[in-house]
């Protein structure tokens, strides 16, 4: 048995007293050590023949390091490069993880940080060598479907998908939270003859008791207090088309009932009017909750039951199809670099392997979620377990610690090379801006503009929040509530005006 061959680390500074006391500090273990005297050298040493690992001081002569560290990143994406610095400041952080370090650390060196950064580091390239001939498992139809599965439980979803759009039948889409039923819905309203017209998705249960029954029929001019014009609701825009009623066990009685009458009759009456009104709507309904329950409750009327529930779909939460974690981790991955041109389109054995043992809760919506946290803040071009949530980790019963979830504060004491906790607003800032990424990268290729269906989206859950209370509603989203009975009135058109 022949020994491995050993990491080769270069080291990147102009003091050589720095070098020096590095390099020693390394040698204690079997790496093979090289030195630069300055970024321009370091960069053609990098270039001519790429180490492992690069430890590079920030402030230089010449090129400084956050340069040198942009250079050596485009000449090579996959190396792996820890800053060093003397000076802990917010915007070094913020610019080395910016520019794709692995991690930096503080003057003076504590010689077993350095140790333990080295082989974390190293680790770190082993596992990207590992997933370089990575390909993804899924065909590239499947992303054009939005829906992905192998499982023999997601064939069954398929097939029934696949009977149901020939004709006009009424579907019931149950599963738990973030299963996916909105696309089964999409994917029925795409195979089918009304793929041509419109298909509008609304959640019930986002949507104040009281504003529901105009959003879905629309208004009249002076029907209530701010109906300021008639407005036409969604199933006079969506005629010829597709509705999706989305968690349809939150929606009240007195809607259903009219519901009921769209269903049977086919027609509608806009709140305050009286004129009667035809639509050719297809519905599709969809729920969490155990609807039979609910009408032996008499929660849920009855008859409209069973005219939703002609065909039922049940999609199967994600831990029953575990087998088909790895697919759709690829079809996440795909869609960041798609929509986000990320750098990211690839996940370890390892990481995949922590993702695959999880419960998932919050089922694909969950997983989705963590992907993006992951790919975000991943170095390379591959999510490592590093990257993964630190909570994940606890859950599967692996080392939390192993997590590096964002650029640490660097602690304003030079003699510890720890970091100081993000605070907690800070954390939620963070938190709101990833949010923020993602709703975008979903709406992009939306129908309409993303500002109004943020700002529609915002103004139904914070009334829905104050209980449907106008003046509460308009204090929390900083309007007047003149301004807020103005948008509440708008048609959807001028929403965003």
């Amino acid at each position: 048995m022949t020994d491995a061959k050993p990491s080769t680390i270069l080291v990147i500074d102009d003091d050589a007293e720095i070098r020096y006391s590095l390099t020693r500090v390394l040698s204690s273990r079997n790496y093979r050590l090289q030195e630069a005297a300055s970024g321009e050298q370091g960069i053609a040493m990098v270039k001519k023949e790429p180490p492992d690992l690069v430890f590079l001081d920030v402030r230089m002569g010449g090129m400084s390091g956050i340069e040198t560290l942009q250079h050596i990143r485009a000449a090579n994406p996959r190396q792996l490069v820890v800053l060093m610095t003397a000076f802990g400041t917010a915007q070094t952080a913020i610019e080395a993880m910016k520019y794709g370090a692995f991690d930096y650390i503080m003057k003076p060196f504590d010689p077993q940080k350095v140790l333990s950064l080295a082989e974390n580091a190293l680790k770190a390239h082993a596992d990207l060598r590992a997933v370089r001939d990575y390909k993804p498992s899924i065909n590239s139809e499947d992303y054009k479907e939005g829906i992905v599965g192998s499982a023999a439980v997601m064939q069954e979803v398929f097939k029934v998908i696949g009977q149901v759009t020939a004709s006009d039948v009424t579907v019931m889409i149950t599963g738990e939270s973030g299963t996916g039923k909105e696309l089964v819905a999409r994917s029925i309203w795409k195979h089918s003859h009304r793929s041509g017209k419109p298909f509008i998705a609304v959640n019930c249960a986002a949507i104040p008791d009281n504003l529901i029954e105009s959003e879905l029929f629309g208004h009249e001019k002076g029907s209530f207090t701010g109906a300021t014009g008639q407005r036409l609701g969604k199933f006079e825009l969506c005629d010829g088309g597709t509705i999706f009623l989305d968690e349809i066990g939150d929606m009240a009685l007195a809607t259903q009932t009219k519901i009921l009458r769209v269903l049977q009759a086919g027609e509608i009456q806009r709140v305050g009017g009286t004129e009667t009104i035809k639509v050719d709507v297809r519905i599709l309904a969809a729920t969490n909750k155990d609807l039979e329950e609910m009408v032996k409750a008499k929660t849920f009327r009855e008859d409209l039951y069973y005219r939703l529930n002609v065909v039922r779909i049940r999609m199967p939460p994600l831990r029953e199809r575990a087998g088909d974690i790895p697919s759709i981790v690829d079809f996440c991955l795909q869609n960041l670099v798609k929509q986000r041109k990320a750098r990211v389109s690839k996940v370890s054995p390892e990481a995949l392997a922590i993702l695959t043992k999880h419960h998932w809760p919050g089922n694909v919506r969950e997983l989705e979620n963590v992907v993006y946290r992951s790919a975000v803040i991943a170095q390379g071009d591959a999510i490592l377990v590093k990257n993964l949530p630190a909570e994940l980790l606890a859950a599967v019963g692996e080392d939390p610690s192993q997590a590096v979830e964002s650029a640490p504060v660097p602690s304003t004491s030079s003699a510890s090379p720890f970091a100081a906790p993000a605070q907690p607003a800070a954390a939620a800032y963070q938190a709101l801006d990833s949010a923020l990424d993602y709703v975008f990268a979903q709406l992009r290729e939306a129908d309409e503009p993303v500002m109004k269906r943020l700002e529609r989206e915002m103004i139904s859950r914070v009334l829905k929040a104050e209980g449907g209370d106008v003046a509460k509603a308009a204090k929390r989203l900083g309007l007047t509530k003149a301004v807020l009975l103005k948008k509440l009135a708008a048609p959807p058109e001028s929403t965003a005006g």
